[in-house]
């Protein structure tokens, strides 16, 4: 058998090599995921984990070149707060206060998830706080308007003349400003007033069912001439629309109740 080139390594040689390779990798591995200490001071597991997760939470892969790049991270960070502590700049006053901040709001932080968790938010709670919201939108109503949108009070005065005359208003309404209506006679559909900004919505809640506006109506999108179709009791969402805000407003009542709770045993001079 001939010997092999000096160019082109064995077989067996090359399968060394790979050995040798897969072997490296696996100290680098190994090294990675011993603690970090950076000049005797240890840099917790916890807050690497804690960093990398953070990192996936973002889109990346939670891989080798990912903790490296963490543990690069961690390090770089130490060396600065190692040396700005050198240099006494938590002394600074500014800088103490922003530590001073920093910490409040770490622990307020805190304490509110403890309060939260110690009294979650259960299915009753949300079921009361919905009744509650569909017991006050008892009373409002949704009205159905078309309306017609031109540039010039001028114009809208001489639609309001046209259709005082008889002519139609979903005919005169191909040539409002507000293309989406236009094209369906300048219907708006089912909307409660605070749906459109204020002076529309004020204009078309005075109407009586099936009245036109006498004058035009004036906002920042130009002049409308507005007519209302019908009326009616407004429909309540359902819980599982409104599920996360009620959850959200039962727990910002919870953290106000707490506050002043806390306020009202506590010893203020």
């Amino acid at each position: 058998m001939p010997a092999p080139s000096a160019t082109r390594p064995s077989i067996r040689l090359t399968r060394a090599l790979l050995g040798c390779t897969i072997a490296l990798a696996a100290i680098g591995i190994a090294r990675a995921a011993e603690p970090l200490v950076v000049n005797g001071r240890t840099i917790p597991s916890e807050r690497v984990e804690s960093f990398v997760q953070a990192m996936v939470a973002q889109g990346r892969q939670d891989d080798q070149a990912l903790r490296q790049a963490v543990r690069e991270e961690l390090i770089a960070r130490e060396l600065f707060v190692q040396e700005a502590e050198k240099r006494a700049l938590q002394e600074q006053n500014d800088v103490a206060a922003q530590l001073a901040r920093a910490r409040q709001d770490i622990l307020i932080g805190a304490l509110i998830r403890d309060e939260l968790n110690k009294s979650p938010v259960s299915e009753e709670d949300l079921r009361k706080a919905y009744d509650g919201f569909v017991a006050g939108q008892s009373k409002a109503k949704e009205y159905r308007a078309r309306h017609i949108l031109v540039d010039s009070e001028k114009e809208a005065r001489e639609i309001i003349g046209q259709l005082q005359a008889g002519k139609d208003f979903a005919e005169l309404a191909k040539k409002s400003q507000d293309p989406g209506s236009a094209a369906k006679g300048g219907d708006l559909d089912w909307n409660t007033p605070d749906t459109f900004v204020a002076e529309f919505g004020l204009a078309m809640a005075a109407l009586e069912k099936g009245a036109i506006t006498t004058d035009p109506v004036k906002t920042q999108f130009g002049y409308h001439v507005i007519r209302l179709d019908d009326v009616r009791d407004a429909s309540p969402p359902s819980l599982e629309s409104v599920r996360p805000q009620l959850k959200q407003q039962i727990e910002r009542d919870r953290v106000i109740e707490l506050q002043k709770k806390l306020r009202d045993t506590a010893k203020i001079n």
